[in-house]
């Protein structure tokens, strides 16, 4: 493979926006979503009687009471061995709730937030049945954080108490969740991972047997999805990249993409030399300290936003059926 320099990305301190489309109006559209707060009735659980208590909740979340037993918190099936865990977990994670319901206090915001992204997914996806509830929970810190269920969105607030929340220092979680990935452990978040749940659920990713290219495409398409339905929502969030390295991919587009070819590296298939590219980690290693992980999806986001305009094309399900190779090779990317 043809040896060149390693492509430093600077540092800046804002993130750059270009080419962002004119926001349809979706006002009208009339969305349905309630926000099922089980993490406070599961608190409250008496725990001197909790086989009565756990009948009640049975009786209030029919659906989601077996995901969070069994799933997530992944309790044995036999009633005599989940009674005694259930009262150590309560007991164990009573400070955990505490400074949930100080940070959860209202969560206005997030239902704002999340009706607006589910009024643009009627807008683009009018068939598409989207979830009417946003049930929270508190599950086990290195566990699921969201999750979409029968029960509709499943928001674990353990996991968005604030980058600097006292639990996310300990050594075992940051073996789970390095900082690069803890540093996303906030409010604002939690919207954008719900829609990330929607659009992985419309269109599961298959990536197998695709090269590079295609990954990088088929994920770009998934960003500029997210991004239609979060039009508000800065990109940051979106990607995941601090604003420093999101200013440096757009800084910088030309000399990544140049990476790729002078390595040819667009069409190889072997998974240990494409993971570095597609996979989330806290840089890329061969572009250097200050780049993001999965940076492949930054190109394949600028790949599919070239494509769109270039062929005026507005339909989203138009964009998810075209296959990733005739993206690429239509829109004779070369960014300068």
């Amino acid at each position: 493979m043809k040896k060149i320099l390693v492509v430093l990305l600077a540092a800046a301190s804002l993130a750059a926006c270009k080419g962002k489309r004119k926001i349809p109006d979706v006002s009208k559209i009339k969305v349905k979503l309630s926000i099922q707060r089980f993490d406070r009735d599961f608190f409250s659980i008496d725990t001197n009687n909790v086989a009565a208590s756990l009948d009640r909740l049975r009786q209030q979340y029919p659906l989601f009471i077996n995901d969070y037993l069994y799933n997530i918190l992944a309790l044995p099936p036999m009633q005599d061995s989940i009674l005694p865990k259930l009262k150590l977990f309560i007991r164990d994670y009573k400070p955990v709730y505490d400074s949930v319901q100080k940070q959860f206090a209202s969560m206005e915001t997030t239902e704002k937030d999340m009706k607006r992204a589910l009024q643009f997914v009627q807008y683009y996806f009018p068939g598409y049945k989207s979830p009417s509830n946003i049930v929270t929970f508190i599950g086990p810190l290195e566990g699921y954080g969201n999750v979409l269920t029968g029960s509709g969105f499943a928001v674990g607030l353990q996991m968005y108490l604030g980058k600097n929340f006292s639990a996310y220092q300990a050594d075992f979680i940051r073996e789970v969740y390095p900082d690069y990935q803890s540093r996303r452990f906030e409010p604002a978040y939690i919207p954008v991972n719900c829609t990330r749940n929607l659009i992985d659920d419309m269109y599961p990713l298959n990536t197998s047997g695709k090269n590079l290219i295609e990954q990088m495409v088929e994920l770009g398409k998934r960003m500029y999805i997210l991004d239609m339905l979060l039009p508000e929502t800065a990109d940051t969030l979106k990607t995941g990249y601090t604003a420093n390295q999101l200013k440096g991919c757009y800084d910088h587009e030309a000399l990544i993409w140049n990476y790729f070819t002078q390595n040819e590296l667009l069409y190889v298939t072997d998974p240990v030399m494409i993971r570095d590219y597609v996979n989330d980690g806290p840089k890329t290693t061969p572009l250097g300290e200050a780049s993001p992980g999965n940076i492949g999806m930054f190109i394949g986001w600028q790949i599919v936003k070239k494509w769109m305009d270039k062929n005026n094309i507005t339909s989203l399900p138009q964009l998810m059926a075209t296959p990733a190779k005739q993206i690429f090779e239509e829109t004779k990317y070369k960014p300068r």
